[in-house]
């Protein structure tokens, strides 16, 4: 009997420790992105905006690639800001500044002085063993080069750049008579009280209350958000390897790649709009006004992530599940997630030439009363669901999902 249920112990700490490994080495591939700001010098907010948008991290279901400049400064309206077609504008500022190529630069952590590169980063966002890829590498092998093909299909050729048109929409006019009143309130105050000092401190305060309440009243961004994409084919990638790549230092590669900058290139892919009209001004401190810039700024921006994901299917992203019993992810209203969601099941296999593909095993839904509301500053607003922490699915069709099986919306 005492070894039954030593048995049963061990067999519930075996699972335990697998539950949480699976939710500790939730690893998986990610795009990456670069987000760019263009921001209008010209505009009412333009400092505050420019501020709250540097301190938007990347989404936790991308790599961080980012580059510098993180801003883009234009005195100005964007034209055809609205139009869905390719900016000129803006892909004239990525062309100039260079960007594609300094993103390839990044994957192979570029010496810009030597020319030295690493495969590091592609190894470890890979999730290749390091030193069974070092050894194909080496081999030259059929393996390694399907290895390296892979990595560049899933991973270098998923590399987006986001450049967001963020405009403030003065609609402020109402607001700011009720900003007036409180500071003629202020001041009649301090008239009354026949206290100079007193009176100037009470208008001063009801003037920065008065300018909260036509900031917070009046505040509105209109963001347009355009999606690239870099080009990583397979005569892009056998020039670079070729003729470019080096883990020496080469003058004679180094400056090749630097000649061949103007070849690399970023793909437009689309774009969508956001005024962010949804996004409740609940739990901004009034002391702090510059949240809320930061809430509807972030909030648009979410909201433009998740319309580009639905339209564009590459720059769709993948979830691991954190448990099975109940099947639970780290995923919410952020990401779009609703009652009506539906996502695939997909189990990661590793084929025998060292490449990765995805089985769909499987269809599960949110569970409606269960989803995980991760918007910004979910928690301040008390917004139903943002202490859930994660978002429960129920299973629509399929095996049972099991944790470290990745899903992706339908």
């Amino acid at each position: 009997m005492n070894g039954i249920i030593k048995n049963s112990v061990m067999l519930l700490l075996i699972m335990i420790c697998v539950s949480v490994s699976a939710q500790e080495d939730a690893r998986y591939r990610r795009s990456s992105l670069y987000s760019i700001l263009i921001n209008h010098s010209d505009q009412k907010f333009a400092n505050e905006i420019r501020n709250s948008f540097v301190q938007i991290p990347v989404p936790d279901k991308y790599n961080d690639h980012e580059l510098a400049p993180k801003v883009f400064q234009l005195n100005g309206k964007l034209k055809n800001a609205s139009s869905d077609r390719e900016n000129p504008e803006i892909t004239d500022f990525l062309e100039r500044n260079q960007v594609a190529s300094r993103l390839v630069g990044k994957w192979f952590n570029r010496d810009i002085y030597t020319g030295v590169c690493d495969m590091d980063l592609v190894k470890e966002r890979g999730l290749y063993d390091a030193t069974e890829f070092d050894r194909q590498m080496a081999e030259r092998s059929a393996r390694g080069k399907a290895m390296l093909e892979d990595a560049g299909e899933e991973l270098i050729g998923h590399t987006f750049v986001l450049v967001n048109d963020i405009r403030y929409i003065d609609k402020a006019q109402k607001s700011a008579l009720w900003g007036g009143i409180l500071a003629g309130l202020g001041a009649a105050a301090g008239a009354s009280l026949g206290n100079a000092n007193l009176g100037r401190s009470v208008t001063n305060l009801s003037q920065s209350v008065g300018n909260i309440v036509e900031t917070i009243k009046g505040f509105k961004v209109k963001i347009n958000t355009f999606l690239y994409q870099l080009v990583w084919d397979d005569e892009t990638a056998a020039v670079f390897y070729e003729k470019q790549y080096t883990d020496v230092p080469d003058p004679a590669k180094r400056d090749a790649f630097n000649n061949a900058r103007g070849t690399y290139r970023l793909k437009y892919v689309g774009k969508v709009e956001s005024n962010g009209s949804t996004t409740s001004f609940m739990g901004v401190n009034l002391d702090k006004p510059e949240n809320m810039v930061r809430k509807a700024c972030q909030r648009a921006i979410d909201e433009n992530i998740v319309d580009l994901q639905t339209e564009f299917e590459e720059f769709r992203t993948f979830t691991p599940i954190l448990t099975s019993e109940p099947i639970t992810a780290s995923i919410g209203m952020k990401e779009g997630v609703s009652a009506k969601s539906r996502f695939e099941v997909l189990e990661r296999v590793e084929e025998s030439d060292g490449s990765y593909s995805y089985n769909r095993v499987g269809v599960v839904a949110p569970v409606e009363d269960q989803i995980w509301d991760n918007r910004y500053m979910a928690v301040e607003e008390g917004a139903k669901g943002a202490t859930l922490g994660r978002t429960t699915f129920k299973k629509v069709s399929g095996s049972t999902p099991m944790a470290g099986m990745l899903i992706r919306e339908i």
